[in-house]
């Protein structure tokens, strides 16, 4: 895939300013990552330290991953890649040093290999570092160095001198667009920390985010963007289980609040386990006024709703139900729940296959893996557009079309009632 694949599209990049206030909105520029060699480092040894379930056929995740992109655009959505965004970002000298000191750490490799490796990065061109950044570096690939090393002799070769991050893929946890400013978000797992600085590069650096302003920064308090849910303007869901703590859910509160972005934000405590690592595993928006949400999900799930206040920054009122505390803070009577399937083991496996985590294309038009028959002939039976893909390989991190993709900008949608 190349830059000019990647920015196909580009007609609209001069005009379309970033701006996300919703979940089903026409989408119009998103953000995703076409896996690369970062996933041939999985192995058997690393693939559940790294965040994989099963060693993903990467020439089949990247047939996948193409045509989710194609499907996108066939819609008239405009797609960079982020690959192609870090390259060109590189070019600029400051985000080259940047990038140098996101790839080294001195803690991992010592003084003397990571001032060697330093040096090395800092004179590769910016195809190089990042592949680099993104597929990381073992010790034999490591450049020459004269002297002894006691790091280098007490490490396999084909350990990780720059830890690999196959977790790129899911481009949607490292940041997220509130109204038309970016939150960089805190990622909980360290397989995941260094993406940060990857998205940070290119919000910082390329010339097309050049002056957006930040609404939330990753050295704050552990906040992932499966778990924000734009549920209308002005109204946010985040999920405080895995991998969002209730300090960051409260600290990216008092952000927007101070910033004037919403006027509410909901809590939601989820279950702290693998299978409903982020709320959009549990739930996600495919309308105005409508969400598809697994059913054991529906009567559990709760809200602790904040407000703005002018002394202590902060109210927390509740826990109520979600879906009442939702429809509360988006000003309708209810929100239209669809079912993950009809009896609890067909909800639970597509659960499990991220039948929850569509991605609205517009009101009442979804993206959403093909193997989760019962959701998606449910989606159906409810009047919502469900255009299929495959995801049997790109699927393996545990993350649905939502998890692939970071909107960048979108138009904004009335809610109605339901």
């Amino acid at each position: 895939m190349t830059e000019s694949t990647s920015t196909s599209s580009s007609r609209f990049s001069e005009r379309l300013v970033p701006r996300v206030d919703n979940e089903v909105g026409p989408l119009r520029t998103v953000l995703l990552h076409r896996p690369g060699n970062e996933l041939r480092r999985l192995t058997p040894r690393n693939n559940d330290q790294l965040l994989f379930d099963s060693i993903p056929w990467l020439d089949r995740a990247q047939e996948e991953h193409d045509a989710f992109a194609e499907v996108l655009r066939l819609r008239g959505v405009e797609v960079l890649l982020l690959a192609d965004m870090l390259r060109a970002t590189l070019e600029d000298p400051r985000a080259h040093a940047a990038g140098v000191h996101a790839a080294v750490d001195g803690r991992h490799l010592g003084d003397e290999l990571a001032d060697a490796l330093r040096s090395h990065l800092s004179s590769a061109d910016p195809a190089t570092l990042t592949d680099v950044l993104m597929s990381g570096m073992t010790f034999e690939e490591l450049p020459a160095s004269e002297g002894g090393s006691l790091v280098r002799r007490m490490h396999r070769p084909h350990d990780f001198a720059v830890d690999p991050l196959p977790n790129l893929l899911f481009t949607r946890d490292s940041s997220v667009w509130i109204r038309d400013r970016v939150a960089i978000s805190s990622l909980a797992m360290p397989a995941r920390r260094r993406e940060t600085a990857l998205v940070d590069l290119v919000y910082a650096y390329h010339p097309r985010f050049q002056g957006a302003i930040r609404a939330y920064g990753a050295h704050s308090a552990p906040v992932e963007g499966g778990d924000v849910l734009l549920l209308a303007p002005g109204v946010l869901a985040v999920g405080v289980g895995e991998r969002t703590t209730p300090a960051g859910a409260e600290s990216l509160a008092r952000s927007v609040f101070a910033d004037d972005l919403v006027h509410t934000v909901l809590a939601v405590p989820i279950a702290q386990d693998r299978a409903t690592m982020h709320l959009d595993t549990v739930c996600t928006m495919v309308g105005p006024d409508a969400v598809v949400m697994y059913p054991l999900a529906q009567d559990s799930l709760i809200a602790y709703t904040l407000t703005p206040d002018d002394e202590k920054g902060v109210r927390v009122s509740g826990p109520t139900p979600f879906l009442e505390a939702a429809a509360a803070a988006m000003g309708i009577d209810r929100l239209q729940v669809i079912d993950t399937g009809l009896d609890p083991v067909t909800a639970e496996r597509e659960q499990w296959d991220d039948g929850n985590n569509t991605l609205a294309l517009a009101p009442g038009v979804v993206i959403a893996y093909e193997r989760n028959l019962e959701t998606n002939a449910r989606l159906e039976e409810a009047g919502i557009e469900v255009v299929r893909i495959a995801g049997s390989e790109v699927g393996s991190g545990r993350g649905g079309p939502r998890c692939m993709s970071c909107p960048i900008t979108r138009e904004s949608v009335a809610a109605t009632d339901a």
